[in-house]
């Protein structure tokens, strides 16, 4: 049996975000010392605006982030074009990757391929030959391991574009996924697979807001909450896991938080 998820709890958006921050740079760092590049894998939502200000603050002496070391990948994303509302990718460009000091870098990003927007499969089986192409032959390696997942949990306890319920759950084949019937709009997506999304060398959630307190609660404290696509998550990545979360969404949580530091 191994150890459980780690669960942080801050009280401010200042706090999680230099939490957030040590996360990242030592993720980074492990990564550049093994192979001399970092993986990272992102999902959309609230999570790129909290991901910004933990990497773009005001930060005192030398900066350690390299984002040319860094590949960006999309946990999820949704079938619509680049410059779409809705488009995960146009998310973490506007809040993150256009603030990027030149000094820092710039990272190697991998968008979907919107000439596949009618073909949600087609653009599954791209985006994971764009995987297989980024981290080996698909027959040599089982599950692709990112060095870093930064995910986030709906108020369902979805995670990527996995929903509650949902057959992709059960798919331990595929890399990479199309969903045309996601509960959420826009329908048509493509998500890492459950055994992709559990699979990090470090994975971190972020949840903030009282709005959350009831599916944290589940997730952490319920039997019925370990199934739900968060919980698989943590079950999977054990103590690889790590969560960023403010007070008022683990008020209730019966689960052990540390406060205030990582």
């Amino acid at each position: 049996m191994g150890k459980p998820p780690n669960l942080f709890a801050f009280n401010t958006a200042d706090e999680l975000a230099v939490g957030l921050r040590a996360f990242v740079i030592d993720a980074q760092n492990s990564a550049l010392d093994r192979h001399g590049i970092f993986r990272v894998g992102v999902s959309g939502g609230s999570l790129p605006k909290v991901l910004a200000k933990a990497l773009l603050g005001k930060v005192d002496g030398d900066n350690p982030l390299d984002f040319s070391k860094w590949e960006i990948f999309f946990a999820d994303e949704r079938a619509v074009p680049l410059d779409h509302d809705d488009s995960n990718y146009k998310a973490v460009k506007e809040e993150l990757l256009d603030k990027i000091p030149t000094e820092l870098g710039t990272p190697i990003v991998h968008p979907i391929d919107v000439k596949y927007l009618d073909d949600i499969q087609e653009m599954a089986d791209q985006y994971e030959q764009t995987l297989v192409r980024s981290f080996a032959a698909r027959d040599s390696v089982r599950t692709p391991m990112f060095d870093l997942l930064l995910l986030g949990c709906g108020p369902d306890g979805h995670t990527c574009s996995l929903f509650p319920g949902s057959p992709l759950l059960r798919d331990d084949s595929a890399w990479v996924l199309p969903i045309s019937d996601s509960p959420k709009p826009p329908p048509k997506r493509i998500t890492l697979s459950l055994p992709v999304a559990g699979h990090g060398i470090k994975i971190g959630f972020v949840a903030t807001g009282a709005g959350k307190k009831e599916i944290m609660r589940q997730i952490f404290d319920t039997e019925e909450g370990h199934q739900l696509p968060c919980g698989l998550v943590n079950g999977l990545g054990q103590e690889r896991v790590s969560w960023f979360v403010d007070y008022p969404a683990v008020e209730g949580v019966a689960f052990p938080a540390r406060r205030g530091s990582l």
